[in-house]
């Protein structure tokens, strides 16, 4: 197993393992938030994210990728999960999110510039998190490594 590999693999797990910390300091403030169930979205998803982290801190080491191309993964795995958390975050302090995710929004409407913003961020996340898992899937090919 490549060092590299074992190094990033490390990190997705202790980055795991800081989302558990805020996510369980984050659902103290649920209450508070303009929008609770904002609040309590970003609670889930900072928990699964925090089990997917370590998931794949833990699977990591086996990927069979170029060191450019298990770069490439690690970041743009990392962009995907943090910008996604914080378009909810934003989204809840703001009051806003109704045109990017109006299920959990539930018709509160920030500024058109807030609007904008976490549109493009959640756009950008979900781009991100396609490359990452093509990568990772990618990396995953053949046989296990022994």
């Amino acid at each position: 197993m490549s060092a590299r590999l074992e190094l990033q693999g490390h990190r997705l797990i202790q980055l795991g393992a800081l989302l558990f910390l805020l996510t369980c300091l984050e659902g103290l403030l649920i209450p508070y938030f303009p929008v609770p169930v904002l609040g309590r979205s970003v609670h889930t998803l900072a928990g699964l994210s925090g089990v997917v982290l370590i998931a794949f801190g833990l699977v990591w080491p086996r990927l069979r990728l170029s060191r450019a191309a298990a770069a490439a993964a690690f970041w743009t795995f990392l962009y995907s999960t943090f910008a996604t958390i914080a378009v909810l975050v934003l989204a809840a302090i703001w009051r806003a999110g109704a045109t990017v995710i109006p299920l959990a929004a539930q018709g509160a409407r920030g500024t058109n510039g807030q609007e904008t913003f976490l549109t493009a961020i959640a756009y950008t996340a979900g781009a991100t998190a396609i490359i990452a898992f093509s990568l990772i899937l990618w990396g995953l090919r053949g046989r296990p490594l022994k």
